[in-house]
């Protein structure tokens, strides 16, 4: 049995306008992509009314949480005891949102419950992934 990991969190969208907004986002974390962490955002947080949602690696967030990481399309760093900035890189510009560390922390400690750090190798299925390109090839 495969345990989906789906968490609400509210989280501040940082703009150039005189004042932030709070948006309301999902965390996730699925066993199937064992290294990956998702979050989605709903089209009120976009300047074109889409959905927008990110893929990053579950380890970066947690590194996050205490020095500033990331070096590519995502960056992570906290802002005080009780913030985490993530910092999100797209052609069309930046975008920055402020989420409680505490939501972070249980989210992680959740998904670690389902696939603890150091294990995620062990839940890819290579030969299932190597079999369904061969298949689509």
């Amino acid at each position: 049995m495969s345990t989906v990991i789906d968490q609400a969190v509210q989280v501040r969208l940082i703009a150039s306008a005189p004042q932030d907004r709070a948006v309301p986002a999902q965390l996730r974390y699925a066993p199937s992509d064992p290294f990956a962490v998702h979050i989605a955002f709903p089209p009120v947080a976009s300047l074109d009314g889409a959905d927008v949602a990110w893929a990053f690696a579950r380890e970066l967030l947690a590194d996050g949480l205490t020095s500033p990481a990331g070096a590519g399309d995502v960056h992570v760093w906290p802002c005080g005891p009780d913030r985490t900035v993530l910092e999100f890189h797209a052609p069309e510009g930046i975008a920055m949102v402020q989420i409680a560390t505490a939501e972070v922390r249980r989210f992680l400690a959740r998904s670690y419950a389902v696939v603890p750090a150091g294990h995620e190798g062990g839940r890819l299925d290579v030969d299932s992934d190597v079999a369904a390109l061969l298949r689509e090839a």
